[in-house]
């Protein structure tokens, strides 16, 4: 318990710490006007309290990645606590809180718009692919969990199938409807029961003081027979740093009355979901010491969803648990719906197509909810059409993750800024992404020494390319 105390202190001494020194690099101006003032369109532009903004955009951002993820993650050992907390503070939580103001200082501008402005009409294009792809991926990946999950907690004649129409339903009113109808109004309560079930399970971690690995006595067992490098740092993605959490940033700098409340909202949401990855990185680190990660009676992996649902029920009791299930349902929900309307914005601005009408937001929604349900019903149809999606999923959100990396690292040397903060995370970013693909099954299934020279490769490419820029620049 040492290692996961001195980590979760970590977190949050590094928020006060480092994320003071990132707010001041940008130097957030209180007297500047916030496009949620200078362009209030009651739709997606529009002034709201800030510890809502906060809440939204923590729930926005969590989806599945902390938990399922982390549970994911703990089968790599404790490394996973160190990827946590590192990715948290140094990359994630700067890639989310950059994200957020450069679209603040750009009108509310969306991702691509800004890889575009600093890295050239090239990168917006296939941002605008890439960005979208993704978001149709979310839409799709994060329906079975929360689903499977609402199944478990009905009755047997409510099956899974009844709950992803659902879940799909709300996904369409959320996605069409303005921001401050049903995600203004009912993301608060969403966030209250998933921040109750990380502090439950916190206070349960306590209580138990299970015999948890410390780090200086290795990395403690390790399940997984994939490779840490780059397995565990796709697997734990949202927990650390994630690619969609760039795409979620600008929904909320639409809403935002002043850059002073960057640092909470954006840094601090990050840190807050690194947060709940680690603790249940360290409960899923309990369970398989328990349990395995193999159900004995039937054969079959734990899933996370099993996982998750066996720990909450084990640790919080009956109400508890299903409170607890509660916030967990509602992670992935509250990410996939945010994630199809990013996804209207997106394709909305490429079009130059304002969304004040509802009859253009239903121009770019009808086909959008066409081709996502069309994923959906595949990764339901084949038995590994899931994981296969959400593999895809995976890298998709590392790869964005490098090329917004790389747009806030030219920002920063435009602007006579400290670049390290954000190079470092894209040269690491860009090994993570290029050595997946050429070592994951669904990738190119290369032999590892050939990936890892591949990742290295890409690296000094992407170095080289940096300075020989930099030098024009200057």
């Amino acid at each position: 318990m040492v290692t996961f105390s001195v980590a979760l202190a970590l977190l949050i001494v590094g928020y006060i710490v480092y994320g003071g020194f990132v707010n001041r690099i940008f130097s957030p101006d209180s007297n500047r006007t916030t496009p949620a003032v200078a362009m209030n369109d009651g739709v997606d532009y529009m002034p709201l309290p800030t510890w809502k903004i906060f809440m939204i955009q923590f729930l926005n951002i969590a989806g599945l990645g902390p938990i399922f993820g982390a549970i994911m993650g703990a089968q790599f050992g404790t490394a996973s606590y160190l990827w946590i907390v590192i990715g948290t503070l140094f990359a994630g939580a700067v890639h989310d809180f950059f994200s957020g103001c450069l679209s603040i200082r750009n009108d509310g501008a969306n991702l691509p718009e800004l890889i575009g402005k600093y890295l050239g009409t090239s990168a917006k294009t296939a941002m605008n692919l890439l960005s979208i792809i993704l978001m149709v991926l979310v839409g799709a990946v994060f329906v079975s969990g929360p689903a499977e999950l609402l199944a478990g907690m009905t009755h047997n004649t409510i099956n899974v199938n009844f709950w992803i129409v659902v879940i799909f339903l709300y996904y369409i009113l959320a996605t069409l409807l303005p921001v401050d109808k049903i995600i203004g109004r009912i993301y608060p309560v969403f966030a209250i029961a998933l921040l109750f079930m990380a502090f439950g399970v916190l206070v349960m971690l306590y209580v138990k003081s299970p015999d948890l690995p410390e780090m200086w006595q290795g990395f403690g067992t390790k399940y997984d027979k994939s490779p840490i490098f780059p397995m565990m740092f796709v697997s734990i993605a949202c927990g650390a740093i994630s690619g969609f959490h760039a795409t979620q940033s600008p929904l909320m700098a639409r809403c935002m009355k002043s850059e002073r409340h960057c640092r909470p909202i954006f840094y601090g949401a990050m840190v807050t979901e690194g947060i709940v990855a680690l603790i249940w990185a360290a409960a899923a680190t309990w369970f398989f010491s328990e349990h395995g990660t193999v159900d004995a009676a039937t054969g079959i992996p734990y899933s996370g969803a099993k996982v998750a649902t066996m720990i909450s029920k084990e640790w919080l009791g009956t109400i508890g648990g299903i409170v607890a299930i509660l916030g967990i349902v509602a992670a992935p929900i509250t990410s996939g719906d945010t994630a199809l309307r990013s996804a209207r914005l997106i394709i909305a601005d490429f079009l130059h197509m304002e969304q004040k009408s509802m009859r253009h937001r239903l121009m770019i929604c009808l086909p959008l909810f066409l081709v996502t349900a069309a994923t959906l019903v595949y990764s339901l149809a084949d038995a590994d059409g899931f994981k296969i999606i959400w593999r895809y999923f995976a890298w998709c959100n590392q790869t964005l993750s490098v090329f917004t990396l790389w747009a806030i690292t030219v920002y920063l040397v435009r602007e006579k800024k400290p670049h390290i903060i954000t190079l470092i995370p894209a040269l690491f970013m860009t090994c993570v992404s290029v050595t997946y693909i050429c070592i994951a099954p669904e990738g190119f299934s290369l032999p590892h020494p050939i990936s890892y020279a591949i990742g290295a490769v890409a690296v000094a490419i992407a170095f080289v390319w940096f300075l020989g820029w930099k030098r024009k620049v200057r």
